[in-house]
């Protein structure tokens, strides 16, 4: 036998007869809805991963461009599905700076009780589904079972459990009841409860750590450079959140009530770390904030021709009527002006921001969107370079990537 024959082979690994390539979605379970990944493979070793988005495409920004503010509420409900109500509240939030419009305390404090609720349920799914994905069923059960009752707070509210379209210019729909106090304040210590629970099925879970720890690290300098916001950035140690740095609605008088949460590892686990606390924290400010609604009314005067009437003064005097019937058959409450400006809200995934611009009339010139998973879908390649298939599962779990922000 020659002696050459008895040498190891040349290296060749990387050579690209070597590397072959999988689509991993859009069907696949572990993306969760409709991503695609095009993965370069080296045996089970990812050299290059490749987003590959427009399978949801809705075309929701060019859609803005054609409802009144108000009706768009009902587009932006779809964008992340999840928490739907906190991209209605952030949407208003935009419009609202717009018009100069300030809301009354009792809207503040309502929308805060909201926002908050849709970041606990929008961080129940990114926990519970991250989980299911690496075998944990058990945690996930108990996380979908408090998002129920968080749509059973939302259905007593506005009469809708998915996509409630509840937030208006101005104010709310209708008025809370004393029910829906009640429930909010009976889900807290439940609450509670399921939520150390999922912490004792996961948190010492050594499957469960293997799956993530120093998997996927983002370093803080790359989250800052890569204009990454949320729980993302904050896992990666920048300590960023709108709440506390330009607080809105009800936060500057809730701010003793909630701490920023953060870690510096910036893989997977300190996502889920994070996640976790970001929900304790939560439940602290809706504890905080449905003991001090004030009262009075939930919408803006009318006098201002902004809000829409209650249904009472609608249907029981003149001056209600007429007022309805000026803004939706004339249209008359969007004599906007000539102006554009950025609003954003803290939501559970990051910065959630919409640029306006508005020509005067009843409807927006242009509804820009900055959504926080198409920033953080970014990262995929980068976080995903050198890992395994295994890994795939893990760290768009923690990524948390809603695909009807992508498509917008």
């Amino acid at each position: 036998m020659p002696l050459d024959l008895l040498d190891p082979p040349a290296d060749t690994s990387t050579d690209s007869e070597y590397l072959y390539t999988l689509n991993f979605g859009p069907q696949h379970p572990a993306t969760h809805t409709t991503l695609r990944l095009i993965l370069t493979l080296d045996g089970e070793t990812i050299v290059k991963a490749q987003p590959d988005i427009g399978y949801l495409h809705s075309g929701f920004e060019k859609l803005g461009e054609d409802l009144d503010y108000n009706q768009y509420v009902t587009v932006v409900d779809r964008m992340n599905y999840i928490s739907p109500l906190a991209n209605e509240i952030a949407w208003m939030t935009a419009v609202e700076k717009l018009l100069g419009l300030e809301i009354t305390p009792r809207c503040k404090y309502l929308r805060t009780i909201l926002a908050e609720l849709a970041r606990i349920s929008d961080h129940l799914l990114a926990v519970g589904a991250s989980a299911l994905d690496l075998g944990g069923l058990t945690a996930f059960l108990y996380a979908f079972n408090e998002r129920e009752g968080i749509y059973d707070i939302i259905e007593s509210a506005s009469g809708q459990r998915f996509h409630p379209s509840y937030v208006r210019v101005g104010g709310m729909m209708n008025d809370i009841t004393d029910d829906v106090v009640d429930k909010v304040r009976a889900f807290v210590p439940k609450f509670q409860k399921a939520h150390a629970d999922i912490a004792r099925l996961l948190n010492r879970n050594k499957i469960f750590l293997d799956r993530i720890q120093g998997v996927g690290v983002l370093s803080r300098e790359e989250a800052i450079n890569r204009s990454v916001t949320g729980p993302v950035a904050r896992a990666s140690g920048v300590v960023r959140d709108l709440r506390k740095d330009e607080p809105y609605l009800a936060y500057p008088d809730l701010q003793d009530s909630f701490k920023v949460v953060a870690s510096k590892g910036g893989d997977c686990l300190a996502r889920y770390l994070v996640r976790m606390g970001e929900m304790a924290e939560s439940m602290k400010i809706i504890a905080a904030a449905v003991e001090n609604i004030p009262s009075g009314p939930v919408n803006v005067d009318v006098e201002g021709k902004i809000s829409i009437p209650d249904k009472t003064a609608t249907y029981r005097s003149i001056e209600g009527l007429i007022q309805h019937f000026e803004l939706f058959m004339w249209n008359r409450r969007w004599e906007t002006p000539v102006n554009e400006v950025y609003g954003a809200n803290e939501t559970a995934n990051g910065e959630l921001g919409f640029y306006v611009v508005a020509d005067g009339s009843g409807k927006p010139w242009r509804a820009r969107t900055r959504p926080p998973s198409f920033i953080h879908f970014s990262l995929f390649p980068m976080l995903m370079e050198g890992h395994q298939i295994s890994d795939v599962p893990a760290v768009l779990g923690s990524l948390n990537i809603i695909a009807a922000e992508l498509d917008r």
